[in-house]
């Protein structure tokens, strides 16, 4: 009777949490911080998510652009917001992953001022050369690249861009001598492999392939362990150099403190959306894969992607001032 009667409790109790969670619903409008300026890739699907996270709430969220300072200015703005859901951060791997390598000092701490929510998705990268390139695939890359006395040349959209690291481990694995060439952005990146003034490049599928499509540029392979679903017919780069793969992954942090039954609503409505046929479509429009799952899922990824990137960071010396 004794262990019936604590089953039945517990019961009660995780039947009451579920209620809890089911109930809240946020009093006042919402914001999704976006550590970038309007118009990227974080801001459009950020705005993406916003309209139906509203909707099923109850409330407007509106999208509140903070770039700056390698996502530092927009991530420090949650981590000092109140813990009441109402504040979010569209977060990319800068945030708790790469920063803390890359900086010195940062202005919050990574992991104590900052809950998890849900990841929301992962883009593969292109590894891309310009059409008349003499490698026809990865393997040809790398011998050229060896065969080379001053090695290969690669391109980025800036330093510790998520193509510039990519690019650097996979120059690390296949042990070239490279050389990077950084720009302002990925448009002025692909314009010199196209033109041959540099060797290749890894950028966001979502970005490459239509020049590859277009006949503008040649991709070689995807940086994903397995085959991308936007672009099945190009192998994977593990395939050739094992144990390499590289996604850029998306995800929402609330402020440390946030309430669990509030992460538990959000997920539950994230989780949502993410299945709707309307965002599965446009993801796939977009060559990105959505993700979802639980807030400890997502805390497991961002500790183990931590981990893996730190030492491609101390050895390539990349730093961010």
């Amino acid at each position: 009777m004794q262990r019936r009667s604590l089953l039945l409790a517990g019961a009660a109790l995780g039947f009451a949490s579920a209620a809890h969670a089911q109930g809240w619903a946020p009093t006042r409008s919402m914001r999704l911080v976006v550590p970038f300026a309007p118009g990227g890739a974080a801001d459009t699907v950020g705005r993406l998510l916003a309209e139906p996270l509203g909707t099923a709430l109850g409330q407007t969220v509106t999208i509140d652009n903070r770039p700056g300072g390698g996502t530092t200015i927009g991530a420090q703005a949650v981590a000092r917001s109140a813990p009441d859901g109402l504040t979010l951060l569209y977060a990319t791997p800068n945030v708790q992953i790469l920063n803390p390598h890359l900086m010195r000092s940062l202005p919050y701490d990574p992991q104590k001022d900052f809950t998890p929510v849900i990841a929301i998705l992962r883009a593969p990268k292109l590894l891309v050369v310009r059409p008349d390139f003499p490698a026809q695939d990865v393997a040809g890359l790398i011998a050229l690249g060896k065969s080379k006395p001053d090695g290969l040349t690669y391109a980025s959209a800036g330093v510790a861009s998520s193509g510039h690291l990519a690019a650097a481990m996979f120059g690390q694995m296949a042990g070239l001598e490279m050389l990077h060439i950084p720009f302002r952005g990925t448009a002025p990146a692909t314009q010199d492999v196209m033109a041959g003034r540099v060797d290749f490049m890894m950028d966001n599928i979502a970005t490459l392939l239509p020049l590859v499509r277009d006949g503008r540029m040649k991709a070689l392979g995807v940086s994903t362990a397995d085959p991308a679903a936007a672009a099945p017919e190009l192998p994977p780069i593990g395939r050739t150099l094992p144990g390499f793969h590289d996604a850029s992954f998306n995800y929402l942090l609330a402020p440390a403190g946030t309430p669990p039954e509030i992460i538990a609503r959000l997920n539950t409505v994230l989780n949502e959306i993410l299945d709707s046929p309307a965002l599965t479509s446009r993801f796939e429009i977009l060559g990105i894969e959505k993700l979802g799952g639980t807030p400890q899922a997502l805390e497991a990824m961002v500790r183990a992607e931590h981990d893996r990137w730190g030492p491609v960071i101390e050895r390539g010396g990349i730093r961010l001032q």
